[in-house]
């Protein structure tokens, strides 16, 4: 008996294994090394680029058929300027689509030595992210790198995809390459990934490979939890939060990082329940950067909903329509966290 999305699992895992390894050498060639700018070289424009490049060339040649909801698309790298950028980027996706194969890899997924893709292959492939999105089918949706300003601190950053069928997230994988591998030695080992698979589980593996270790939510009450939210406040209203955080008694400081990092540490047991409230009227949530952590932390036992309590809509195209937050927590305090957002807003407008 076959194992649903068994295929596509192997696939992602290794997409994503190999665009962690190309990021993390972005970000140790060129972050270290370069002076930032605001135009196209940027490090961060050279590692979104090649990392989309490489995750579509793999999903491209396994599953040829399904569409891909991308961040990026290659028109500013089609001009005359950019040709050394181009070149950049053919060469950084090539050496991670040629690295050797990894146990259960195939050459026919478009990687291993000798795998070579022309510049205007890739830059087809960078285009392949340019479907809609939609109701029904199959798709896939990646964030090549989530979190940009961790990535250039060398904080949290994540490569994130998720394989969706008819508006419902069936298999998510995110990788995180400097995520501590056991959250009570900070210090430790890094590089961690995450997979998750509708009615499988979630799981975390190792960037080196190791054997995937079981995920769940533990209970907790509402005063013993830490809330996850952004770093940046433009991403997430921290006042909010806070307020938030008095009505539930909570006790412990907030642990702020960046990307869907921390959608993996809430399903791995840390703080409890993710915050991201709006902070403006019209922000539209872009569904790539929910759809592997809503699996994900489903899979582990905890629920995700926006701050009125409705499921999220990932079959509305590229985004999840009108913005009400994303709330994410353990089934146990849940319910807590939605009604003291629902009282701090009545505060808000007292």
């Amino acid at each position: 008996m076959s194992i649903p999305f068994a295929s596509e699992k192997h696939v992602a895992i290794a997409a994503v294994r190999r665009a962690c390894a190309l990021t993390d050498s972005v970000f140790n060639k060129l972050v270290k090394n370069e002076t930032l700018t605001k135009d196209d070289k940027s490090p961060v424009t050279v590692g979104d680029y090649s990392a989309q490049a490489v995750i579509n060339t793999i999903l491209s040649r396994a599953f040829p058929h399904d569409p891909i909801v991308g961040e990026e698309t290659s028109s500013d790298l089609r001009t005359s300027s950019a040709s050394s950028l181009r070149s950049r980027i053919t060469e950084l996706a090539n050496q991670a689509l040629g690295e050797d194969l990894a146990l259960g890899e195939m050459r026919e997924w478009g990687i291993g030595p000798r795998q070579v893709q022309t510049e205007e292959e890739l830059l087809d492939a960078i285009d392949r992210g340019s479907y809609g999105g939609g109701r029904s089918g199959r798709m896939w949706t990646l964030d090549p790198i989530d979190g940009t300003k961790g990535f250039l601190r060398g904080g949290q950053y994540a490569v994130c995809l998720a394989l969706i069928i008819d508006a419902q997230v069936e298999l998510g994988v995110i990788g995180c390459p400097n995520l501590p591998v056991d959250p009570s030695n900070p210090n430790g080992a890094r590089g961690c990934l995450f997979v998750a698979v509708r009615g499988q589980g979630s799981q975390q593996l190792t960037l080196s490979g190791s054997s995937p270790i079981p995920l769940s939510i533990p209970a907790i009450t509402p005063s013993n939890l830490s809330f996850l939210e952004s770093v940046e406040s433009a991403h997430s209203s921290h006042s909010f939060n806070s307020r938030v955080s008095k009505l539930l008694l909570v006790q412990k400081p907030p642990i702020r990082m960046d990307s869907q990092a921390k959608y993996c540490c809430l399903a791995r047991g840390e703080g409890g329940a993710y915050l991201r409230m709006p902070t403006g009227v019209g922000y539209r949530e872009k569904i790539w950067d929910h759809a592997p952590g809503s699996l994900l932390v489903t899979e582990a036992g905890g629920t995700i909903t926006d701050s009125r309590g409705e499921l999220l809509d990932f079959g509305l195209g590229r985004d999840l329509g009108e913005n009400f937050g994303v709330i994410a927590a353990g089934k146990d305090v849940h319910d807590d966290v939605l009604a003291a957002i629902k009282q701090a807003k009545l505060e808000e407008h007292e």
